[in-house]
């Protein structure tokens, strides 16, 4: 399994998933465990991976191959996470959906979310979408850090 490392005062994370349904859930979860071990908030960092992924997954995917998750944690703190995939041809767009679309938000609520966000086109036929947040803001002391997952241990009356 990957976890967050530290390399030349950077803290990241490299993973190669299946372009599944189930790899972009578990980019997802691994971004929450990772961030949420080192006690960083997630929430918004775990929307903006599961957008990304799920693209990565829908419009990126070709048969047999993967994509790559990068969580990348440098001084600021600022989160570069970076979903990359073998589609170059399939750019993103943020153009908002029309009020009956069922899809297409996406990237809208990525630029919501992150600080900066982009595409980059690296040795063909890769494409990596970044998005960076700036998780030094003020944030509300629960916001963040509540394990979506967890739950109370149910009691059952015998």
């Amino acid at each position: 399994m990957a976890t967050l490392s530290h390399v030349n005062q950077e803290t990241c994370l490299v993973a190669t998933l299946p372009s599944t349904p189930r790899g972009a859930r578990a980019a997802r979860a691994l971004t929450v465990t990772q961030l949420a071990e080192h006690r960083l908030p997630f929430e918004d960092a775990a929307q903006v991976v599961a957008e990304l992924a799920a693209n990565a997954v829908t419009h990126g995917r070709v048969p047999g191959r993967n994509f790559r998750l990068a969580l990348r944690l440098t001084d600021g703190p600022t989160l570069r996470i970076e979903v990359s995939d073998t589609r170059r041809e399939f750019a993103p767009s943020a153009v908002p959906a029309g009020p009956g679309a069922e899809s297409g938000r996406g990237l809208v609520l990525v630029a919501a979310f992150a600080a900066r966000w982009g595409v980059d086109h690296g040795p063909a036929p890769l494409k990596t979408v970044w998005a960076e947040m700036d998780l030094g803001s003020p944030i509300s002391p629960d916001r963040g850090f509540r394990d979506p997952v967890a739950r109370p241990p149910v009691t059952h009356d015998a």
